[in-house]
């Protein structure tokens, strides 16, 4: 049987990746446990995580001694919902998961920026995911706009958007990821800021809020800052 061919429609949603950010807090009743109990659940934990990473892309970073309502976020990167939940389900089941509550879950998609134009940021703002890259910090926080904002004439918006990009371009050591939640969840975006620099990160907020868009921010918060560590170093330092 030939098979049909796709159309255009087709050929981009089949490009989109679906962006997972799942926060994670430890029970106190975890630390309880014996030294084998812990031992064996930390290592069956471990390889769910790695075998998921094998075909999807994945990344691991601790918020110990960070904050105090998360220990943990795995963000990961998937074409299909459904992967994403057999994942999280295998998780929650292990028995490192059974002592597991998630304070915070985002879910969003790719889209390119209504606002770039023909303008292209290298491995940004597009259809197609691009691999996190090996900065050590990322900053994540869910956006939602005031609905005003959908009000403007898409004309003012694309240049108060400008003068936002001009901005972010100060600060070439910050990489932006941009995901969409629109109907997905209850923000309407996911933000996340890789970068070595924290301290470039926090000038280049500080100035974005002098910035025309800023304005018509209704929410940016909570804010995670996050240091890109291996699930096996993550859960040692768990107990």
């Amino acid at each position: 049987m030939k098979e049909q061919p796709t159309s255009s429609t087709d050929q981009v949603v089949s490009r989109r990746e679906f962006l997972k950010y799942t926060f994670f807090k430890t029970d106190l009743q975890w630390k309880r446990l014996d030294t084998n109990q812990r031992k064996l659940g930390k290592e069956q934990f471990a390889c769910l995580v790695k075998d998921f990473a094998e075909d999807h892309l994945l990344r691991s970073y601790s918020l110990v001694g960070l904050r105090g309502d998360t220990d943990f976020l795995l963000w990961n990167i998937s074409p299909q919902i459904e992967e994403l939940q057999s994942f999280m389900s295998a998780l929650l089941r292990s028995e490192f998961g059974k002592y597991l509550i998630l304070p915070y879950s985002y879910l969003a998609v790719t889209r390119k920026s209504e606002y770039l134009g023909d303008h292209q940021h290298a491995g940004q703002d597009g259809v197609n995911f691009q691999a996190p890259g090996s900065s050590k910090y990322l900053f994540v926080y869910p956006f939602i706009k005031k609905r005003e904002w959908y009000f403007l004439p898409h004309e003012q918006r694309t240049k108060m958007m400008a003068q936002h990009f001009k901005i972010g371009h100060k600060y070439p050591s910050v990489r932006i990821h941009t995901g969409y939640s629109f109907g997905l969840d209850d923000q309407e975006f996911i933000l996340a800021f890789e970068t070595n620099e924290p301290a470039d990160f926090v000038e280049l907020v500080m100035e974005l809020r002098s910035s025309e868009a800023s304005r018509y921010t209704e929410l940016e918060t909570p804010i995670f800052t996050c240091v890109q560590t291996s699930i096996r170093e993550i859960l040692d330092t768990l107990g």
